[in-house]
């Protein structure tokens, strides 16, 4: 039987990515993404919820995220859902469950965005794919040449 494990979050950076390199001179960015919730409680008064999620993205997406993002930058990640184990200095088992960006679209407009404002309509890549995933796309508001025979 087939399954799916993909996560598709829009959020905005907690603070500036964190990138390091692998021995092979591969870069690593971890970003910390905070997507928001607003509903109404049981006493029919409006709460927000705040989730935190961690990112992991390799080759040029992390050169991208670490060239283009900065604390407060929105961004929408796609990729899966993947769980680490590791030991720490103690010897201890650890785990962390992150999201690996397989697709990483910058959503704030052309030098506007987060706090340091040096956003720039962009878009990531596949790690060694030398061909954009998507791009931000701008809607035309003139919609004089459309047909007018549409059914709705």
């Amino acid at each position: 039987m087939s399954s799916l494990n993909k996560a598709m979050i829009i959020g905005n950076l907690g603070q500036d990515p964190e990138v390091r390199y692998t021995q092979n001179n591969t870069a690593v960015a971890t970003l910390s993404i905070a997507t928001g919730e607003r509903y109404k409680d049981s006493n029919g008064e409006w709460q927000e919820r705040t989730e935190w999620h961690r990112v992991v993205a390799w080759g040029r997406t992390a050169e991208v995220c670490q060239q283009y993002l900065n604390k407060g930058s929105k961004v929408y990640i796609e990729g899966p859902i993947q769980t680490r184990q590791w030991e720490d200095k103690d010897g201890q088992k650890r785990y962390t469950t992150e999201i690996k960006a397989l697709r990483m679209i910058m959503l704030d407009s052309q030098g506007g965005g987060g706090q340091g404002g040096n956003q720039s309509p962009s878009q990531a890549q596949n790690q060694g794919n030398s061909q954009p995933m998507s791009s931000n796309v701008e809607l035309d508001s003139n919609f004089d040449d459309m047909d007018d025979d549409l059914p709705f």
